[in-house]
């Protein structure tokens, strides 16, 4: 046991290193969405986070837009937790059948215009769980989807050029 406690010490994390505290070209990106999404809107983006199945790699990756080096509010986008506020539903992971009825209710509660972001290679098209039996499928199968974004998971950085490519294209 000490042997593996000095080990680990020794050793030190095996964590990425987080990218730099005032990285210009993160910045510039957040603003040219919340921008864009001034322009298109009229006010902030709303994003309302959906997992329809997925191993939560994705999740992860979205959660950290909201910490402490993306901070994503200091940009004026936001995580709402009502898909009645929200203008963009982030769908990550294959589309369940238990899941499916749901993801088709929030859908239908979240108010015009609303954008579809299928948020990984799973939600793309199932990924590694397409043809199980208790999947429907990528979320293109139950939603109209506007954007996809690539990744296993796809990095925060990823997501916010989907989000600006979503409000600049978008009609």
């Amino acid at each position: 046991m000490r042997r593996i406690l000095l080990k680990n010490v020794a050793q030190g994390p095996f964590t990425e290193s987080s990218p730099g505290a005032d990285d210009a070209a993160l910045k510039e990106l957040a603003g040219r969405v919340d921008q864009a999404a001034r322009v298109r809107l009229g006010r902030t983006l709303s994003i309302r986070e959906v997992d329809a199945g997925s191993c939560n790699g994705c999740e992860l990756e979205i959660h950290a837009l909201n910490n402490i080096v993306y901070d994503l509010e200091r940009f004026g986008l936001r995580f709402v937790a009502s898909p009645r506020h929200a203008d963009v539903l982030l769908v990550t992971g294959p589309v369940t059948a238990n899941m499916r009825e749901a993801l088709e209710r929030t859908h239908e509660a979240t108010p015009d215009p609303k954008w579809v972001v299928a948020v990984g290679d799973c939600a793309r098209n199932g990924g590694v769980f397409a043809g199980s039996p208790v999947v429907a499928g990528g979320v293109s199968a139950v939603l109209p989807v506007d954007l996809h974004i690539p990744g296993c998971p796809p990095s925060p950085t990823a997501l916010l050029r989907g989000l600006l490519a979503l409000v600049e294209t978008v009609k």
